[in-house]
């Protein structure tokens, strides 16, 4: 990797997270369901960045909701640091770039609207390298950029969903059942995942971010062929594999795109994840 990365990581597991139903406590940023339904029949040019960052803080509840952050601030901070610098590498490093790591042995990655990603344990401890994980964290941000998850919740309001957490709000007011119908709402985005257009376009983009951060342009592909050599029965990957075009669509249409354009760039020294594990979390 080159260049320096931005320092400002939180200091804790859930520092700058902010991670609640509505936003923190008496910040005034609270979204409704009747708000966010009224935002969701807009078009996406419609959505202004603030509303985009609230809508991602609602959708990011839910992962953390369901599955905790990990205790090591170490670790937090230091994958906090390098998706940080990545971001310097995106057409939108203005967003408030947050990133989590979550306590489960699974093997998977989530973002959600306005910058926020999320990696699972397992999945960190299955990369090989920080090529890797860099190339991991760029595909995430390459959905962030193209709001890719933005589209995704509106085709869930026009479905209907919404409309039926409408149904359940009584009196205006924000209850269980509404907490409850917004948790639906994220859980069917991420337990359905996104078109195969978009996972194949954030293949190609994120490639791109993690190369100008200084990490070889293949270590997604070599995510992808250790994901290939993966039976598919294995349930660490279930999420992944059921959310995802097929590992060998990817490399496919990957390999298609990278050509040798990025040849030039390839071969960089790299860093067994194990090794700056051991040296970012002392």
């Amino acid at each position: 990797m080159r260049g320096n990365q931005n320092n400002n990581a939180p200091a804790s597991p859930q520092g700058g997270l902010g991670l609640s139903f509505g936003g923190n406590k008496g910040s005034g940023n609270a979204v409704n369901v009747g708000e966010l339904a009224g935002l969701l029949s807009q078009s996406i040019e419609q959505i202004d960045e603030p509303k985009e960052i609230q809508i991602g803080r609602h959708l990011a509840a839910v992962l953390v909701g369901a599955k905790p952050l990990h205790p090591n601030a170490a670790l937090q901070r230091y994958v906090n640091r390098l998706g940080r610098w990545i971001s310097l590498q995106t057409p939108r490093p203005q967003l408030p770039w947050t990133f989590g790591v979550l306590d489960d042995e699974g093997y998977n990655a989530f973002a959600a609207p306005g910058g926020y990603i999320f990696v699972t344990k397992g999945l960190i401890d299955r990369m090989a390298d920080e090529a890797d994980l860099a190339s991991v964290l760029a595909h995430e941000m390459a959905h962030v950029v193209g709001k890719h998850h933005l589209k995704a919740i509106q085709k869930s309001a026009q479905s209907g969903l919404l409309t039926r957490a409408l149904a359940t709000q009584v009196g205006g007011g924000v209850g269980g059942a509404l907490s409850e119908q917004l948790l639906l709402l994220g859980r069917d985005l991420y337990s359905r995942g996104l078109d195969q257009s978009d996972e194949f376009e954030a293949d190609r983009i994120g490639v791109t971010y993690a190369t100008a951060a200084g990490y070889d342009p293949y270590g997604l592909l070599a995510v992808l062929q250790q994901m290939a050599a993966t039976p598919g029965d294995n349930p660490a990957y279930a999420l992944t594999f059921s959310t995802h075009p097929s590992t060998t669509a990817r490399l496919d249409q990957l390999e298609q795109a990278m050509g040798q354009r990025l040849d030039a760039y390839a071969n960089k020294p790299r860093i067994p994840m194990a090794a700056r594990l051991a040296q970012a979390t002392r």
